[in-house]
Formats: structure tokens, C-alpha cells, sequence
């Protein structure tokens, strides 16, 4: 042990007596660390937020599209015939037992007028009950009535980021904008929702879903481009997903088996298509950090081994006052670890830097895990051992009598 301790306190003074060159051989893995610890941060992170963002459109939400289809199964044009309808939402939160309540959506972005301004804005229309089923609170005013939807009211409700492009500093309740030559009053404003990973859902004016179709974007019947669902809880999701397919089959006329003209989307799966590609995009990152490491791995290597060349005199005397082959490889051992585990600490730390950094920028939940400094600093010790194990071994295998001869 008392040898063991001296072989240690040796290589510590060598790393010290060469302290520059051992600060710029850890740099490789500094970086290596650092950016497998930012890419896993920044990864979880942005989950994270995905997730939070899908959760802002709607408590166990799901979405019913529009699918053009023939009844061959070849696709026809996008707009093209049938569609969904008032009628197929009331259907479904009639006859679904697993259903909530259910709401019709339709939209389009245009250029609006107010009396200080213009800009293009999504322009929502929909029915009472869109509220409830997107989760969407009224600031100031109040929603749209059962009676204006009917009467195709020129009433609406506006979102923030639509607040600051019509009336910057200005109270919009009661004023007025025009959208195409109709001029619409504002009864009320939205709480703010923020990002989905559609759109910003405050960049919207809501209005009538009749009032929508009859002078926003003039359609056909009572056809609405989405019927929006919610189920009764999260476990009822899956059963209120296949009630809805069977009452729509019925109601359009496809059998089992055949493709419908519809798609029944809900928000687990947004998240499993966002989760897949994050976590493509997270390997692909992490890959070629770990190409970092790997070269730095190898510049540790090469400057142990030119350090065993300039050491060779000074091996062959220790060899020759009693120093064991075991004692000149764990010296030349723990000179590599250390270089690394200094990298895999200083690469930690700034990590943590970068992590605040983007945290500020982006806004997003990102934190440094305990899991995450273990596995770099065990990545550390790793690479120290595994790049160092050859510089250690040419060490101890000198010939004694050799290196005392060289110069």
C-alpha cells in the first residue's frame, strides 16, 4: 500500500511538472464531456417540452381528419367531396360512450385590419364548445353564445400575439377589425397558451363557426376541416378512439376492413412521432460526441507515449534502485486517469455553463442530472484506463539496462 501510495504522488508531480501540456491533452476530453452531457440535457429538455406543449392543446384530446379517399382506396384530391361535418360531431359525442364532448374546428390565415394596423392572423371558426375542448380561458369579455353561433354573429375572441400585431397597447375589446369587407367586433380576449408544435395558439382570432364558413372562407353544407374530441379520462382514450371509428364507418359507409375517408389521431401518438425523431437526432448528437472522445482518448495516448520516450532514463533508473514493472504501470496508469478525470470534471462544469446558457435562450426545463456527472466521470476514468493502458505497459516492459543507456 505504502508503495502504491509513492507511485501515485510520483505521478502526480510529473503531471505538475508538466502542467501545460497536461492541461492541453485533457482538452479533448473536456469538449468529448461536454458535449455528451449538453446533447443529453438538451434532448431531455427539449422532450420535455414537446411534451408540454402537446399537453397545451387539450386534456386527453383527440383529433378527427379529414381524409380524402375513393371508394377504390385510390386517393382523391385534398378538398374534393364529402368531409366532416357539424352533424358527424354531434353524432359522436351522442352515441360514443367513452366521449366527453366534441367541437368543430376550421381554419385559415388572412390578412386582418384593425384601426391601428394589419397583419396576416389565423382566422379560427368553430362552435361553443371549442373552448372546454382545447382548454382555451378568456382573459377579458366573454366567449361567443349559442345564439350568435346560429346567426353567423360577426363576433370574436382574439389571442395575445394577435393582440400585439392589431392593437399594441390598446384594450381590443370592443373595437372593431374587418376581415375581407366584413367588419367583426372583439368581445373578448384569450389567456395566453403559447407554442404548440404546430403553431403559436395565441397568433389566432376565433369566431362563429357559421360566421367562419358564410364570410371567411365560404364552404359547402356545414363542412368543418377537423372534429375535435375529448375523451372522459386518459384511459379511455383507446375505447373512445374506436367508438369513434365504428360511428363514423356507419355514418359514411365504409365496412371494417376498408380504408375510410377519415384519420383518428390522438396526442400519445404526436408524442411517440416527436419522441422518435428526438431520439434519432439525440444519437446522432451523442455519436459524434463520443467521435470527440474517442480522439481525444487517442491524443492521450499518444502524448503518454511520447512522455514514456522523454522517461526513458528515469524508468530505467527506477527500475534499478527497486522500482517493480506493476509500480512504473500503475504510475504511467494513473497519470492518464488523471488527465482524464480532470477533462471529464472541467468538461462537467462547463456543461453546466452551457446548460444555464440555453436555458436562459431557449426557456426551456433543462437540468443537470446526478446520473448524468456519474456517467461522465465514469466515462472519464474509462477512457483514462483503456488509452492509457498502452503508454503504462511500454513503460513497465522497458528493458532496465536499455533505458539507462538511452539519452
Amino acid at each position: 500500500m505504502r508503495r502504491a501510495g509513492a507511485t501515485v504522488v510520483m505521478a502526480m508531480r510529473s503531471l505538475l511538472s508538466a502542467g501545460g501540456r497536461s492541461a492541453l491533452t485533457s482538452l479533448g476530453i473536456l469538449i468529448g464531456i461536454a458535449a455528451v452531457v449538453v446533447v443529453t440535457a438538451l434532448g431531455t429538455g427539449a422532450r420535455q417540452n414537446v411534451a408540454d406543449q402537446i399537453q397545451s392543446l387539450g386534456q386527453n384530446l383527440i383529433f378527427v381528419f379529414y381524409q380524402p379517399v375513393a371508394k377504390s382506396g385510390a386517393r382523391g384530391v385534398r378538398g374534393g367531396g364529402g368531409g366532416l361535418s357539424d352533424r358527424d360531431a354531434r353524432a359522436i359525442a351522442r352515441e360514443a360512450p367513452a366521449v366527453e364532448e366534441s367541437s368543430v374546428y376550421s381554419d385559415v390565415r388572412t390578412q386582418v385590419v384593425s384601426e391601428v394596423g394589419n397583419a396576416r392572423v389565423q382566422i379560427v371558426g368553430a362552435d361553443v364548445n371549442y373552448f372546454r375542448v382545447r382548454g382555451f380561458r378568456v382573459a377579458q369579455g366573454r366567449e361567443f353564445t349559442e345564439s350568435e353561433q346560429q346567426t353567423k354573429a360577426k363576433v370574436a375572441l382574439i389571442g395575445q400575439t394577435a393582440i400585439d400585431k392589431l392593437f399594441p397597447g390598446l384594450d381590443p375589446v370592443g373595437r372593431y377589425l374587418r376581415i375581407g369587407k366584413h367588419p367583426y367586433r372583439v368581445i373578448g380576449t384569450l389567456q395566453p397558451k403559447g407554442q404548440s408544435p404546430f403553431e403559436d395558439q395565441d397568433d389566432r382570432i376565433i369566431m362563429p363557426i357559421g360566421s367562419w364558413r358564410a364570410r371567411v372562407a365560404p364552404t359547402r353544407g356545414d363542412r368543418v376541416q377537423l372534429v375535435l374530441v375529448t375523451a372522459k379520462s386518459a384511459h379511455q382514450i383507446p375505447a373512445a378512439t374506436r367508438q369513434i371509428d365504428a360511428i363514423l364507418r356507419q355514418r359514411r359507409g365504409f365496412v371494417e376492413g376498408e380504408e375510410p375517408d377519415f384519420r383518428i389521431r390522438t396526442q400519445d401518438e404526436f408524442q411517440r412521432s416527436q419522441d422518435a425523431i428526438f431520439g434519432i437526432l439525440t444519437a446522432l448528437l451523442i455519436g459524434v460526441a463520443t467521435i470527440s472522445l474517442f480522439v481525444g482518448g487517442v491524443g492521450v495516448m499518444n502524448i503518454m507515449l511520447v512522455s514514456v520516450t522523454e522517461r526513458t532514463r528515469e524508468i530505467g533508473i527506477r527500475m534499478a534502485i527497486g522500482a517493480r514493472p506493476a509500480d512504473i504501470q500503475l504510475q504511467f496508469l494513473v497519470e492518464a486517469v488523471t488527465i482524464t478525470l480532470f477533462g471529464g470534471v472541467m468538461g462537467t462544469a462547463l456543461a453546466v455553463g452551457v446548460i444555464e446558457l440555453l436555458k436562459a435562450q431557449l426557456g426551456w426545463s433543462m437540468a443537470l442530472s446526478p446520473s448524468a456527472v456519474g456517467v461522465a466521470l465514469v466515462t472519464s476514468l474509462v477512457v483514462g484506463v483503456t488509452f492509457g493502458f498502452w503508454p503504462a505497459r511500454r513503460a513497465a516492459t522497458l528493458d532496465p539496462i536499455e533505458a539507462l543507456r538511452h539519452e
